[in-house]
């Protein structure tokens, strides 16, 4: 016979075990929840990613689709057209969509984390099923014993680790946004710049064609003197030989301008140049304009996006050695765990017991790091060197900065001085070509003097074209390298 001492004792025991395991079992599903909310907020930002991806795709019923079809492209339609379809501005969109997911991955261990857990084991001696909890408890033993477990485990506290490295995430996030921002102008300025080399090349090839005209008109006129016995035949010699070189120029202008057009149409993402394509004359002339150097060095310092994202990087590097020295320190975890344990072939059974019994448990568990053979020591000094090398390469990159904004600017101011003074150069070769072409109609000039009065107008034709495309070109360089400001 039991005592009923024994037995109200073991009751009450049973009783408060139950509603132990009662409120295990609440906040494990406490948990549960908290994270399947998580899990929800992480799929309802990925679907908003992909809707934001949707709108950003080129839609072909948009005003600029039916202006592409045209076959008129301006430069506006152009950038717009490359923003959309350029392979790098899409990769760029990709590398964000990377460093978003790194960041989410980096504060989901804010998180708790939960398993399922399963095992099998075999002992050479029979193992209780599960523990006792009252001296004398009848159990079950055998030596296969099966296990599943629900586990969650939560960091309470990692020596500042946790938020070092979400932080860190956080500011590379930040800097592949503003890297896009200087791909997408680096991006508008190849545009700009091969888009007005074109109209360039082809003023060039027009000036070529005007003057092969001449000089066929040229040789028309030293034919009929020549047929006369007014002029002699190495003067109808000179005029074609002229005329030939001519010709091989055009050839050489125009194959560069069909490597132009190739090269505007891949930065815009076509696989073949339309048929129809021409491109619509937006090169004014250039103007005059006040650049105060020092101004303009520092809104590039202030707007450059590559430079802001360098920052960024800087100090998410110095986040991360704050991350890597955060591993000398313990960290603090919450452990919880629920499941059930199987005896599949019980060798001994005790009286009202049975095979499979729950278990379940929570907890708090230090971890001191007291030797790891160096490893984080060996990893501050890793961070602590690639810190180092990001300041230096933010101090290269202002270097840079500088240099390219004079560099632009002197540009600039260069080829509005050459642009002047090709005018006057062709005013003055149109009046050398007039005198010298009447001199020689009058038999008081050389046939040499024309082709060299006619050359000299189409050098400063071309030179004069040449300044006011560099004058475009040297502008959009100017905005590139300020970040866009003037």
């Amino acid at each position: 016979m039991i005592p009923n001492e024994y037995i109200t004792k073991h009751e009450f025991n049973r009783s408060y075990i139950s509603m132990i395991r009662f409120r295990i079992k609440k906040m494990l599903l406490a948990i549960v929840l908290i994270s399947l909310a998580a899990v929800v907020i992480q799929v309802g930002g990925g679907v908003t990613l992909a809707a934001e991806n949707t709108v950003n795709q080129v839609d072909p019923q948009t005003p600029s689709g039916v202006a592409e079809s045209s076959g008129l492209f301006s430069l506006d339609l152009c950038i717009e057209i490359a923003l959309a379809k350029n392979p790098e501005i899409a990769a760029s969109k990709w590398d964000i969509a990377a460093a978003d997911s790194r960041h989410d991955a980096a504060r989901s261990a804010f998180w708790p984390q939960i398993s399922a857990e399963g095992g099998y084991q075999h002992f050479d001696d029979s193992q209780r099923l599960i523990q006792a909890k009252y001296n004398g408890e009848v159990g079950v033993f055998d030596n296969d014993l099966y296990r599943g477990d629900l586990v969650a485990r939560m960091t309470l506290y990692a020596g500042g680790r946790i938020t070092g490295e979400v932080d860190a995430a956080g500011k590379l996030s930040e800097a592949e946004k503003k890297k896009f921002i200087r791909t997408r102008d680096e991006l508008i300025y190849s545009v700009t710049g091969v888009y007005f080399s074109i109209l360039g090349q082809q003023k060039i090839i027009a000036s070529l064609e005007f003057s092969r005209g001449a000089l066929e008109e040229n040789r028309k006129r030293v034919l009929q003197l020549y047929d006369a016995q007014k002029a002699a035949k190495v003067d109808l010699l000179r005029t074609e030989v002229r005329l030939v070189d001519l010709k091989q120029n055009i050839i050489k202008e125009e194959n560069a301008l069909a490597v132009q057009r190739r090269l505007l149409f891949n930065l815009m993402g076509y696989d073949a140049i339309p048929e129809n394509a021409r491109l619509d004359d937006t090169a004014d002339k250039p103007t005059e304009a006040p650049l105060d150097m020092g101004r303009l060095i520092e809104a590039a310092l202030k707007n450059r996006p590559d430079y802001q994202a360098a920052k960024d990087r800087l100090e998410a590097q110095t986040l991360r050695v704050a991350v890597a020295k955060a591993g000398h320190w313990p960290s603090i975890n919450l452990v919880g765990s629920y499941g059930v344990r199987n005896a599949p072939s019980p060798e001994d059974r005790g009286k009202n017991t049975s095979s499979t019994e729950d278990v379940g448990s929570i907890g708090v568990v230090l971890s001191v790091p007291l030797f790891e053979g160096g490893r984080v020591s060996a990893k501050i000094n890793e961070e602590t060197a690639i810190l180092s090398a990001a300041r230096d390469r933010l101090k290269k990159l202002d270097l840079q900065i500088r240099q390219e904004t004079e560099t632009a600017a002197l540009d600039v101011l260069s080829s509005t001085d050459r642009f002047k003074a090709t005018e006057k150069s062709i005013e003055q070769a149109k009046e050398s070509l007039r005198i010298e072409s009447m001199k020689y109609e009058l038999g008081k000039g050389s046939i040499t003097d024309v082709l060299d009065a006619q050359a000299a107008l189409l050098q400063a034709e071309t030179s004069n074209c040449r300044s006011c495309i560099d004058y475009h070109i040297s502008m959009a360089r100017l905005k590139l390298a300020t970040g866009g400001t003037l």
